[in-house]
């Protein structure tokens, strides 16, 4: 498979989508009289409900925090770093949820509806989710945060390239996904600039730190067995970025796709040429398949799977970005003969509370 990065930077891409709201005035001093009584209600509990704390630490009476809606669990992850308490944020897909074949459902679509900003990885990452904001009535500003990234094409054959969605697999580029999200987030609060930028600023030394650590554990597997097979193609930023070769994977970059019986016996054989010393399964993916590609082709799978399209969950050794990079790049360098120090950063940027639904 061959891969390239394209010319430019696509950016971001705000679309925003006016609702009209329908409705008839009643009236009359019966509906007049429980209508004040209802204001008079929702008037007392505005300071405690949706209030949002001032510069000076004071709440601010009546100013509900603005509605943000993330789409994968690795930009909820980075958006509660930037963001602090200063949002409402809801994560739309779940730790372990795949976002190639996720499928929307009722609550997705009033939470998109309800959002001031959208916040979604883009080159067409989370088709379901992509679909169901351009089909429905979302009036919130949509950023993708992804394609402030030049993305690698893939090679789908007869011709036809297709960006890689994967671009978290290189910190730096991540580091141009905070800046991204920074930015809306002033857009969207200006008066929360300063707390933002700092967050942001804060966020970029570890992420800063995390790539050179990555790197430098990479450098202590043997030359020869820096090579790398896994279930679906989701790790060529991550090889070139920390010089890796991809041998093969068994599916391309959507986990859409079935691979055949030639397609398996395929990776076998380059498996068996590689000499490599282990292959990979990703938490994600049923890793049935990938088993059978190691026992065929007599290798080792790694004791633990790589996390893939989604941090992990609450508790696991991947529950955020930074522990999801750290997590996999131990069981990488282990597998193939490495050494891992541990990661030490020097700062530990704050988790925002995020919405459950």
């Amino acid at each position: 498979m061959s891969i390239s990065p394209t010319s430019g930077h696509p950016g971001i891409h705000p679309h925003p989508h006016p609702i009209g709201y329908g409705g008839a005035a009643r009236s009359g001093r019966y509906g007049q009289a429980i209508a004040g009584l209802l204001l008079g209600l929702w008037l007392s509990g505005c300071e405690s409900i949706g209030s949002k704390p001032a510069a000076n630490g004071s709440a601010t009476q009546g100013a509900a925090q603005p509605s943000v809606v993330s789409t994968s669990t690795i930009l909820t992850d980075l958006t509660a770093q930037i963001a602090e308490n200063e949002i409402q944020l809801t994560g739309i897909l779940k730790p372990g949820t795949d976002p190639h074949v996720y499928e929307p459902v009722p609550a997705d679509s009033r939470e998109l509806e309800k959002a001031s900003l959208i916040l979604y990885n883009g080159y067409n990452l989370e088709p379901g989710i992509i679909n169901l904001m351009n089909a429905t009535g979302v009036k919130a500003r949509k950023v993708a945060v992804g394609e402030v990234v030049s993305p690698l094409q893939l090679d789908k054959g007869q011709r036809e390239t297709v960006p890689d969605p994967h671009v978290w697999g290189n910190v730096k580029n991540v580091m141009q996904m905070v800046g991204a999200i920074r930015d809306a987030l002033i857009d969207l609060s200006p008066d929360d600039r300063d707390r933002f930028t700092q967050n942001a600023a804060q966020l970029t030394a570890q992420l800063e730190e995390l790539d050179q650590w990555i790197t430098q554990q990479i450098q202590t597997i043997p030359p020869e067995k820096r090579r790398l097979v896994t279930t679906h193609d989701a790790f060529q930023y991550y090889a070139r970025a920390y010089n890796l070769d991809i041998i093969g994977t068994l599916i391309g970059i959507s986990t859409e796709e079935q691979p055949s019986a030639q397609t398996v016996q395929r990776l076998v054989e380059s498996v068996k040429s590689a000499q490599v010393p282990a292959i990979f399964a990703e938490t994600t993916i049923n890793p049935a398949l990938i088993k059978t590609v190691a026992q065929e082709a007599g290798v080792k799978l790694a004791p633990r799977s790589l996390y893939s399209d989604s941090i992990g969950a609450p508790g696991s050794d991947g529950e955020s970005y930074i522990k999801m990079m750290v997590a996999n790049t131990r069981t990488i360098v282990e597998a193939l003969g490495g050494k891992v120090a541990p990661f030490q950063p020097s700062r530990t940027p704050q988790n925002a509370p995020q919405k459950e639904r």
